[in-house]
């Protein structure tokens, strides 16, 4: 039957495949990443070192600036030397709520409040070497405020129909991955799919 794993493989999907933490220690603290390196137990009776980043978490917003036209950013990004095209998204700061975080990034970087907020789901970007999440939410019936970058933030807001934007996906002008994801749900929500 199609989507059904095979029985051998179906058989595996019940092991517990945890693995339990033996010794652990940080390797860097910085302002935002917490490098860690732990040895582990597998589920194999092996050990093994496990090397990851504790990150606080972001939240991630797709703004709609109306029904075919959603608020992007275009940023400077350092470890990349370039620039890139995203949604509008910031680190959640000890004890804020993902809400308030998204609401926040949305008038400092964009300028922009919204009227109805709507929390999608939470993404997790790189789970083979840290703990992030990014909680997704749509913004809609946007009302400008004016900008409040923070202290070395510079980005241009830019406003995009949806279908460019996928274009641009397609196309590769757009390769972040946090953005790529984002767009493809907006053009589900548009659609009236999800």
């Amino acid at each position: 039957m199609l989507g059904q794993l095979p029985v051998s493989e179906r058989e595996k999907t019940g092991q517990d495949l945890s693995e339990k933490r033996l010794t652990s220690k940080t390797v860097f603290q910085g302002k935002l990443l917490h490098v860690m390196s732990d040895t582990v137990l597998l589920s194999n009776g092996r050990e093994s070192i496990r090397e990851y980043i504790l990150h606080p978490g972001a939240s991630m917003i797709i703004a709609m600036a109306d029904e075919s036209t959603i608020v992007l950013e275009r940023q400077y990004r350092y470890p990349l030397d370039r620039h890139f095209i995203e949604l509008p998204a910031g680190k959640i700061d000890p004890g804020e709520d993902p809400l308030d975080t998204a609401k926040r990034e949305l008038r400092e970087e964009c300028g922009y409040a919204a009227r109805e907020w709507r929390h999608l789901t939470t993404l997790h970007p790189c789970i083979a070497y840290a703990n992030e999440r990014i909680e997704l939410y749509l913004a809609r019936d946007l009302l400008p405020v004016g900008r409040q970058p923070d202290e070395g933030e510079c980005l241009e807001v830019l406003h995009v129909p949806v279908t460019d934007a996928l274009a641009w996906v397609r196309d590769g002008r757009i390769t972040e991955a946090k953005a790529v994801t984002g767009l493809l749900w907006a053009e589900k929500i548009l659609r009236g799919e999800w």
